[in-house]
């Protein structure tokens, strides 16, 4: 018995002396390398591949779909021996919206990494968690498969565009203080084909889908209640990418967009040129939380109207990362004509985010 416990108090004494990792910074003036950059950030807190986009079946039916991996470096010591330390957790999402089942279809999962069962490699984009996978090939194409118990996809998704770099050259700050930000590019207009898998049969489809990629290690100051972010195809080869970060209070902390017009030619927005102006709520009536999910965007002059495939597009990954929020196409109007499509995100409406 006193033997147990004098074992006891070593370890504990022995997490107590164990340093905190130190997690690295994100700074102004770092040039972004690729394919280095597509690969993980290990030495960062938090890391994600985020992809988005239409769908269309053979019959012409709209579905939207979202994937994201997330690679997560826990505070757990670095140096610790052990295969069994969860130093890196890897976490995914997958999600379909049909209107025609009124609801997000979705799944969730999370493991520490190892075992040869789950990764996120450095030096290319190489995500494992499971039969779960994202994987970018020499060519550029990345081949994303998801096996589900509601749904499974096995997609293609080629590019058509060069990158985009968000903010500074892909620093993109996240409020009035530089330490606020990220590491972050994007990967719009990606022309996607492949099979999505309902109830066992499998359906040719096609379309156009968004990727970010970004990686930080403190995004949100303390008084940041959530954000409310749009990337967006439009129909004539451009892309459009807004977000604001919302306070607790309600209030908005900072905003940034940026437009990439078909020729080629960036505008970027500061954050008193961007506002996000509710126009539909709707309320869950799982969580009671109100979303806005029909909203106006202005940037500049320009005012865009975003309306939604169906309204419940709230996904709950309390299983995974903790969070509940809203993940829905949308359909994207400017002066009473459709101009694109794209995903809209509203996060923090049922409790403050935590990364």
């Amino acid at each position: 018995m006193l033997r147990r416990l004098f074992l006891i108090l070593l370890l504990i004494a022995g997490a107590a002396m164990a340093a905190p990792p130190q997690f690295a910074p994100v700074t102004p003036g770092r040039t972004l390398v690729f394919p280095r950059d597509f690969g993980a950030h290990p030495e960062h807190r938090t890391e994600w591949w985020y992809v988005t986009g239409w769908l269309e079946t053979p019959s012409g039916k709209p579905l939207g779909f979202q994937v994201t991996f997330f690679r997560s470096r826990t505070e757990h010591d670095p140096a610790n021996p052990s295969a069994f330390a969860p130093k890196q957790l890897i976490i995914g999402h997958a999600a379909l919206s049909d209107p025609a089942t009124g609801h997000l279809l979705h799944d969730q999962r999370s493991a520490r990494e190892g075992f040869g069962l789950a990764w996120a490699k450095t030096g290319t984009t190489d995500v494992k968690l499971e039969d779960w996978s994202m994987q970018r090939g020499a060519d550029g194409r990345y081949q994303i498969k998801v096996r589900g118990a509601e749904l499974a996809f096995e997609l293609q998704l080629a590019p058509t565009q060069p990158l985009l770099l968000q903010g500074e050259a892909g620093f993109s700050r996240k409020g009035p203080k530089p330490e606020h930000a990220s590491y972050y590019y994007s990967e719009p207009q990606l022309r996607v084909a492949g099979t999505v898998t309902r109830g066992g049969k499998a359906v040719a489809v096609k379309g156009t889908a968004w990727l970010d990629h970004e990686w930080s290690s403190q995004v949100l100051e303390t008084n940041a209640a959530g954000w409310d972010w749009a990337g967006i195809n439009l129909d004539d080869g451009g892309t459009l990418i807004a977000f604001q970060i919302r306070a607790k209070d309600g209030t908005r902390l900072w905003a940034h967009a940026l437009l990439r017009d078909a020729g080629g030619r960036i505008t970027q927005y500061a954050p008193e040129q961007v506002s996000f102006t509710p126009q539909t709520l709707w309320r869950s009536p799982r969580t009671g939380a109100s979303y806005p999910v029909a909203t106006t965007i202005r940037t500049g002059a320009t005012a865009w109207q975003l309306k939604p495939l169906q309204p419940d597009q709230e996904l709950d990954s309390r299983r995974s990362t903790g969070a509940v929020y809203w993940e829905g196409a949308v359909r994207v109007e400017c002066d009473g004509r459709q101009v694109g499509r794209g995903y809209l995100e509203l996060t923090g409406y049922v409790g403050p985010m935590k990364l």
